[in-house]
């Protein structure tokens, strides 16, 4: 079920609140495009930054846009398990096709506390979970050995993994049978040859045909086409960590007229200086 090109949607915003209508743009424009699914309140959506409130104003917009169409994840993990059940209950209950669970940041949870902390979120939860690690957002990786113990319950059904590691997929696919996503556009190509099922991409934002071209034609092993994809593709994925995602790709969307360049605090807009780069390598690409 979950594999391809699956967006981590960015948030829009419109004067300090989320811009309902830029969101159901996006999502109807995602899909015309090709994309192969899509996620809601990731780390590209700010989700950090959402009240609960937002948070599922957001999750339930994409999942009516989308209509159906493609899966929808919701990402609903915070940095403790209490708030973590809560949220993914409410996801759950609006109909998503799954859960998205950062591991705890902040706290650092060991091996055992990872396990716990899943577990005690898949048990309460009805709807297909999937394990984030993204060690350079959270301070903690989640070790080949912990996925393969979280594998063995029935709702924990994929890993988006992110940390920057091709050589992960073997070593998972080694230790336990559990879908592997991408969570690293620059080595998705890598990953998906290597045994996953596709990526939860950034860059998709503003190229989800040909991410999902992408990851089509690598898993069919047509890898000189998928190479060639990957060639034109490299600069955007540069391009879109020129600073702290989502900053980039806020302003890259917003150089296409999608949607405002407004991020919420702490986040600020991209450097001017960098700008042009930006807006040079979107020419290139034929995006503005």
């Amino acid at each position: 079920m979950f594999s391809g090109a699956i967006t981590a949607l960015v948030t829009p915003f419109k004067n300090g609140a989320v811009d309902e209508d830029s969101l159901d743009a996006l999502v109807n424009w995602q899909i015309e495009k090709g994309i192969d699914g899509l996620l809601a309140c990731g780390c590209t959506g700010e989700a950090a930054t959402l009240t609960n409130r937002e948070h599922l104003l957001v999750i339930g917009k994409v999942m009516e846009a989308a209509a159906g169409r493609v899966p929808v994840i919701a990402g609903t993990g915070k940095n403790d398990t209490a708030s973590s059940i809560e949220l993914s209950r409410e996801a759950a209950a609006m109909g998503v096709d799954a859960v998205l669970l950062i591991t705890p940041y902040y706290n650092k949870p060991t091996p055992r506390g990872q396990v716990e902390h899943y577990t005690s979120v898949a048990d309460a939860v009805d709807c297909p979970v999937i394990l984030y690690n993204v060690p350079g957002r959270t301070g903690t990786n989640m070790l080949p050995e912990t996925v393969a113990v979280l594998s063995r319950h029935p709702s924990i059904v994929a890993i988006k993994d992110a940390a920057g590691s091709a050589e992960r997929v073997t070593a998972i696919r080694n230790l336990c049978d559990i879908t592997i996503l991408s969570g690293d556009d620059p080595i998705a190509m890598a990953q998906v040859a290597l045994g996953g099922s596709g990526v939860i991409s950034v860059v998709s934002n503003i190229a989800p045909a040909e991410m999902s071209n992408l990851v089509y034609f690598t898993a069919a092993g047509e890898l000189d086409r998928a190479r060639e994809i990957q060639t034109r593709l490299y600069p955007l994925i540069k391009a879109m960590f020129l600073e702290t995602n989502p900053i980039p790709v806020k302003k890259a969307l917003s150089l296409m007229g999608m949607i405002n360049d407004e991020l919420r605090l702490p986040l600020v807009s991209m450097s001017e200086e960098l700008v042009p780069e930006l807006q040079r390598i979107l020419g290139e690409a034929g995006i503005i």
